[in-house]
């Protein structure tokens, strides 16, 4: 059965004050799976005073005592990643493959902020009067508020609640309201470690009003939001109107370049296989294929015939490959790219519309021969589309991949060593990889530059948005 969905304020399951509540659906089936409540001024004071409160104690409480907390998180998250998985496939659409690895690779993010919180060190300064001591200490900054998506609903809420806690602040998050089961389930979990009340506080809502109040409250002292880059750099503006520190992970358009080196079969599936991922809905899916021209019909043919072979429906059933978008709006906003492809010369190799089936399906889609001028190319799709363009030499493509104002994930496939070191170095993006995908664990950061975001998750770059550096000389 689908959970209740409440809010989660100072150590209680609630609904509040809420007298509106939203539907949650199903993106396969359609089907009502259940009810969310909308947040009042009075529940998102209620968890603002709470964690205020809450603060005051936890951030003096031992590293060892959040370290013993994560690592029962992470355990817990291991026994009930079927359950957990089963959920978010029945509110957000993914396989249930998908989302059962979500859940347990989160278990190793929690284990590894159980490590890092122990390691938050200063540092003694070397005086230069033998008299005065000079030391540096890390601490918490405070109240946290965060806003995490639908797309990977488990993994992007744990990250920001298991920083923020290991770091010793308390944390209000408004996780996504179309598929809301992940963050209710990571309350559960906290909740049942023995997380004091009041240290994490779940809130539903309407978005817009939720992170304009939390976001102008003087409770909060730090902002941590994953979305769309308008709507993040509408919050990064409130944010700094207000001198708050943030965290951004914003959007992206990766480029993927592949070269004429490689084997082709094996890199044309790779690659097939991760852009159906979560059908496209990845902020480092890639986006923008730059196929070098000597080996560009061979690939083209090989991708396409792995796409067309997929199998497309609803994630619970165990053959399925790529399941539904997750939201309605998400289809009239694939058929928008493609219409604008055509426009720009663009050849429909592959799908190129909506499936005729009930639920929010999109064929996968490969275009070619576009311009770099074409939506598909300046502007993220977050969906199942492709599109193919040719490049001659690497200088050249290079130019192209750096064009536009994002700076999130990169990839590149060659087997020249050369080649690989050049464009590592040349590719602006927060995270480069070459010949396979090795972004999002837990040990090393992700984060992008320009239009992607500010800051970094993970890695040892962890705690930096949630620790203040204060320097303290004594003679």
């Amino acid at each position: 059965m689908y959970p209740t969905i409440n809010f989660y304020i100072n150590g209680e399951f609630t609904s509040g004050n809420a007298t509106k509540h939203q539907s949650i659906i199903n993106p396969a089936t359609l089907e009502n799976l259940g009810q969310l409540p909308i947040a009042t001024t009075r529940d998102l004071d209620h968890a603002l005073q709470s964690a205020q409160a809450a603060f005051e104690s936890w951030r003096h409480s031992s590293p060892m005592e959040r370290s013993k907390i994560l690592r029962k998180v992470a355990q817990l998250c291991r026994d009930r990643a079927e359950e957990i998985g089963r959920h978010i496939t029945l509110d957000q659409g993914k396989p249930l493959a998908e989302s059962v690895g979500e859940v347990k690779s989160c278990a190793d993010h929690a284990d590894w902020h159980a490590e890092e919180c122990r390691r938050i060190y200063g540092r003694v300064i070397p005086p230069r009067d033998p008299r005065v001591r000079q030391i540096v200490v890390k601490e918490p900054i405070g109240v946290c508020a965060a806003f995490t998506p639908w797309n990977f609903p488990f993994n992007q809420a744990i990250r920001k609640i298991s920083a923020a806690i290991g770091a010793g602040c308390t944390i209000i998050i408004k996780g996504p309201e179309d598929s809301p089961s992940a963050v209710m389930a990571i309350a559960r979990i906290f909740h049942e470690a023995g997380l004091p009340q009041g240290v994490l506080n779940v809130v539903w809502g309407v978005p817009a009003e939720i992170s304009d109040y939390l976001i102008r409250s003087p409770i909060v002292r730090k902002v941590s939001f994953t979305g769309s880059v308008p709507v993040g750099k509408q919050l990064a503006a409130l944010a700094g109107a207000h001198m708050k520190p943030i965290t951004m992970e914003l959007g992206g358009h990766s480029p993927v370049l592949v070269f004429p080196d490689v084997d082709i079969a094996r890199v044309a599936k790779q690659l097939a296989y991760f852009k159906i991922r979560n059908a496209g809905q990845v902020c480092i899916s890639p986006t923008r294929f730059y196929i070098h021209d000597a080996i560009y019909d061979e690939f083209k043919k090989t991708f396409i015939d792995i796409l067309a072979n997929i199998n497309i429906g609803d994630g619970l059933d165990p053959e399925t490959d790529m399941g539904p978008l997750a939201h309605e709006r998400r289809l009239a906003t694939m058929d928008q790219f493609v219409q604008n492809a055509l426009k720009h010369g663009g050849k429909i190799e592959l799908g190129g519309k909506r499936l005729d089936k009930t639920g929010y399906f999109y064929a996968p889609t490969v275009i070619s021969e576009l311009d770099d001028q074409a939506q598909l190319m300046t502007e993220e799709p977050f969906g199942p589309i492709a599109p193919l363009t040719r490049f001659h030499d690497t200088e050249e493509v290079l130019r192209r991949a750096n064009a536009l104002p994002y700076g999130l994930a990169a990839y590149a496939f060659t087997n020249h060593l050369q080649t690989a070191h050049q464009v590592s170095n040349a590719l602006q993006a927060g995270m480069v990889s070459i010949n396979h995908f090795g972004v999002a664990l837990p040990e090393t950061p992700f984060g992008g530059i320009k239009d992607s975001g500010i800051g970094s998750e993970g890695g040892i770059e962890t705690f930096d948005g949630y620790v203040v550096t204060k320097f303290i000389t004594q003679r």
